[in-house]
């Protein structure tokens, strides 16, 4: 009989259907936990990041801040490099698109001003993405942009580092999401190296009972790479914050949307069975009163 047929039909898709809301009901609720899990991770880096930046802006009253390499622009910019974090899966809404996106505006932009481009790529979205579009990323890492920790933001800064030291590239983007709140995450860009001096201006010379050893010029140069390394270890934890609440947002609309396929479901699946029983008394009848008239 059609009408069984297309009653089991929907049976099974209301089951599918629930199966599916089920699974994303489940991914809402994991990343509203991992939410407030970086946030809380934000807050606590932020004191370290005050702190380095303060002692930085002091130290650079005892020494020339202006003849530091990392502070000075390289004269001639023929390379750039580009920092992309993105996720490391989907199922995170506008999050991934959004941040390739702006990475792909900067790369136009950069390009069109006649210098190369080195894509560093964090997260498999990023490094699938520029694959697919024939341009393979000079270096890739997956498996920290959902959960990340400082020896993460270390093992890349020291790349870039790196290549930024040895004249490979002069000048780094940072591509990353910043959270400014759960309903609200903005693809932004940071200029990670040279390092912008002006956050270390007005700082105030140390007491000249001060003895630095080392120097503070050797200090200098230990920690403003600590400080390049906090810098990317934010963009991080700012970006993993923004995946989880863009998923949780995704998430979301896809339980309710699931819901709503199963109203109406329920409701073509209750049509059917009205139509099937309402055939079948029609049978009977007509089969009583062919009886009837023999």
């Amino acid at each position: 009989m059609a009408g069984a047929g297309e009653l089991r039909q929907l049976r099974r898709r209301i089951r599918s259907v629930e199966a599916t809301r089920k699974s994303t009901r489940a991914m809402e609720l994991i990343a509203a936990s991992r939410i407030a899990r970086a946030r809380a991770a934000v807050e606590a880096a932020r004191p370290y990041a005050q702190m380095i930046t303060r002692v930085i802006r002091d130290l650079t009253e005892e020494s020339e801040v202006a003849d530091h390499p990392l502070f000075t622009p390289h004269e001639t910019i023929s390379n750039v490099g580009v920092i992309v974090i993105t996720s490391d899966r989907g199922l995170a809404g506008a999050y991934n698109a959004n941040a390739l996106r702006r990475a792909g505006q900067l790369i136009t932009e950069e390009e069109a001003a006649g210098n190369g481009v080195k894509l560093y790529c964090i997260g498999g979205k990023a490094d699938d993405h520029f694959r697919y579009r024939n341009r393979r990323p000079d270096h890739a890492w997956t498996g920290m942009s959902d959960q990340p920790r400082y020896h993460h933001a270390q093992e890349v800064s020291q790349q870039v580092f790196a290549d930024y030291s040895s004249g490979a590239i002069d000048r780094v983007w940072l591509v990353f999401t910043d959270f400014r709140s759960a309903l609200n995450q903005v693809a932004a860009v940071a200029k990670l190296m040279p390092i912008d001096p002006k956050p270390f201006e007005g700082g105030e010379a140390y007491p000249a009972s001060f003895e630095f050893e080392p120097e503070p010029t050797a200090i200098l140069e230990r920690l403003l790479p600590r400080y390049i390394e906090h810098r990317l270890y934010a963009g991080l934890l700012e970006s993993a914050a923004s995946e989880h609440a863009s998923r949780q947002r995704a998430m979301k609309s896809a339980t309710d949307n699931a819901g709503e396929v199963i109203e109406q479901l329920t409701r073509e699946q209750n049509r059917a069975r009205q139509a099937m029983i309402t055939t079948e008394i029609t049978e009977i009848v007509g089969g009583a009163e062919a009886l009837e008239n023999e």
